[in-house]
């Protein structure tokens, strides 16, 4: 999913992959623990990658429904990073399993994408708020 040498990937920096795998997996509700990663890294996921980590916040807020998760010291700091990482690594789960074997994913990602919307707008259009009145 990341641009490769010649500019082919759906995504420029690895950091971006791992936002939208996060997204998958959290919308997907599949957070799937980390194992052990290089040790050359000192995260599975480098921090510096990031230029904004607003979505790390959000999918941690989300998660544990709790607004101080935001707090800024180091334990509530790997808490997040953590629930991140996990849904990251379940967003990736999904993805290799509806992208295996496909050469190019823009298109299957695309599909992914479309019918994730189609599926969100037949759910808010059962509720009419008409009925109510």
């Amino acid at each position: 999913l990341r641009a490769k040498e010649d500019g082919t990937g759906l995504f420029s920096t690895y950091a971006d992959v791992l936002t939208f795998a996060a997204a998958i997996g959290f919308k997907h509700r599949k957070k799937v623990p980390l194992g052990k990663f290089s040790r050359k890294d000192p995260d599975a996921v480098l921090q510096e990658q990031f230029r904004d980590r607003s979505i790390i916040d959000l999918i941690a807020i989300a998660e544990t429904n709790d607004p101080k998760i935001l707090a800024s010291d180091p334990e509530t700091d790997l808490q997040r990073v953590e629930i991140f990482q996990e849904y990251a690594n379940g967003g990736l789960e999904i993805l290799s399993r509806e992208l295996y074997g496909i050469k190019e994913p823009l298109e299957r990602t695309l599909l992914i994408l479309y019918l994730e919307k189609q599926k969100q707008q037949d759910d808010t259009e059962d509720f009419d708020l008409d009925q109510l009145f």
